[in-house]
């Protein structure tokens, strides 16, 4: 397997290549040259396996056995996973590892990666030669950089090797910044750049497994075995909290490989440019607003390139007829009605408002929702999404599963506002103890008074060099 970009450069790369460049040459994403195929037996032989075995079958897809021997990939993934705790079975809980927040299930894969890569670089490598090393740089509202990090969170973690920018300006402004950096070919030549955002292509592989693990727990749940005659009958819908696309792009590969997904729901709040391409085609940033949602505060996706590519290639692949399929209209893209309909054969859509958050989040601690029997506590992205679910209409074989992104007790405000007039919940009965304490710890940060990659730049070689 190798990987190639969405912007057409003729270079191919391995799969250690595109984890450890992160972003193509030519500006563009890294994508596998193929999407594979499942094994015809995966639904018996997948079925009742631990998760990381899963993840093993899956990542053997797209990593060949010449750059990650079998053993290592199966150490890797083992070490990924290891401090992660067992999550519930009523929403897809993706908050059980270490930073609670479902990037933690990427972040902690990729990190092992960059290391399993540098160490066989440097092994290579005589006494009297430099070692191999890489700065990883991210653009993060939080969630990303604490989970690549890994610890209490990210500003209050006192490592040497830890430096936390924190500049005026959107999470748009942070991740053009990066991409700005990875284009420097000078800089990143002197500091080896790697990438942790989702433009790197070992999140989007990591988070394919979980796609595949709840459909095998939905079968559990229904008490259906692989010889069950109305098995082949049962389809899934997965509704995503939707930012930089990367997570519903996931799962989009886990449709493509034969997961047997009816459709994908794109979940946004105010932040709608992704609902405004579902619904009309035209893909233009009209500015970020803040929300109590914040992780999906994004107007420009990354990830949404990779899935353009697959738009515009799925029947041809003459650029002249691309042209006549996605043009340019004012400052973003628009897409005619052969790939609208393309469009709406794999997803759905949703925006959802922050008063709607509010009200969802209360009537799922209230008991007031269908079927409901006990309390549960819904983040403000993860009631982004069962917003759009419960607006969905969907048939009686489709049955829908929300992705729950992050552990509420990261975003206090927005629960605490939504359940202020219920007098039984306190907050500290839903904070985890590794969060208690942590506005009271020193944090290390270094101001940038304005979104400006020069800025951004001058303090990252002053704070390495130092």
């Amino acid at each position: 397997m190798k990987y190639r970009s969405t912007r057409g450069s003729p270079k191919s790369l391995s799969f250690s290549e595109a984890v450890l460049v992160g972003l193509a040459e030519d500006g563009g994403l890294f994508i596998p040259h193929y999407i594979p195929n499942l094994p015809i037996d995966w639904r018996t032989t997948w079925r009742n396996i631990p998760y990381t075995t899963l993840a093993h079958k899956i990542f053997s897809l797209y990593i060949p056995s010449s750059e990650i021997p079998s053993k290592d990939l199966e150490n890797i993934i083992n070490r990924s996973y290891s401090s992660f705790k067992t999550p519930n079975l009523y929403l897809l809980e993706l908050f059980h590892g270490p930073t609670f927040a479902f990037k933690d299930v990427a972040l902690q894969f990729l990190g092992k990666l960059f290391e399993y890569f540098l160490e066989k670089q440097n092994a290579k490598k005589s006494n009297a030669e430099e070692l191999n090393k890489i700065t990883v740089l991210g653009a993060t509202s939080g969630d990303t950089g604490g989970a690549a990090i890994y610890g209490a969170e990210m500003t209050t973690v006192p490592d040497d090797n830890v430096h936390n920018l924190v500049v005026e300006g959107t999470f748009d402004d942070c991740q053009d910044i990066v991409k700005t950096l990875f284009n420097d070919t000078l800089f990143n030549q002197k500091f080896h750049l790697g990438a942790v955002n989702s433009i790197n292509w070992a999140r989007i592989l990591a988070q394919i497994v979980y796609y595949f693990h709840s459909y095998f727990q939905l079968l559990d749940s229904l008490n259906l075995t692989p010889d069950s005659h109305n098995i082949s009958g049962v389809k899934l819908q997965y509704i995503v909290p939707t930012g930089n696309f990367g997570d519903v792009l996931s799962g989009y590969y886990a449709k493509q490989m034969g997961l047997p997904i009816d459709s994908l729901v794109i979940a946004t709040n105010s932040n709608d440019i992704l609902d405004q391409f579902y619904k009309n085609g035209r893909y233009e940033n009209s500015g970020v607003v803040e929300t109590l949602s914040p992780a999906m505060d994004i107007t420009v996706s990354s990830n949404f390139e990779r899935w353009l590519w697959y738009l515009a290639y799925e029947e041809t692949e003459h650029d002249e007829e691309i042209d006549k399929r996605v043009n340019r209209a004012g400052k973003g893209l628009l897409i005619g009605d052969v790939l609208q309909k393309i469009v709406r054969r794999d997803f759905n859509s949703a925006r959802v408002t922050d008063q709607e958050t509010l009200d969802t989040i209360n009537r799922y601690y209230s008991c007031k929702s269908k079927d409901q029997l006990s309390p549960y506590v819904l983040d403000p992205h993860t009631a982004v999404g069962v917003t759009a679910a419960e607006r969905q209409h969907v048939t009686s074989e489709i049955y829908q599963i929300c992705l729950a992104t992050a552990h509420p007790a990261k975003f206090s405000d927005a629960v605490e506002k939504a359940l202020e007039n219920i007098p039984s919940f306190r907050f500290d009965a839903i904070t985890p103890p590794e969060f208690k304490g942590l506005l009271e710890k020193k944090k290390r940060i270094s101001h940038v008074d304005r979104a400006d990659p020069e800025l951004v730049r001058e303090i990252i070689e002053r704070e390495l060099k130092s």
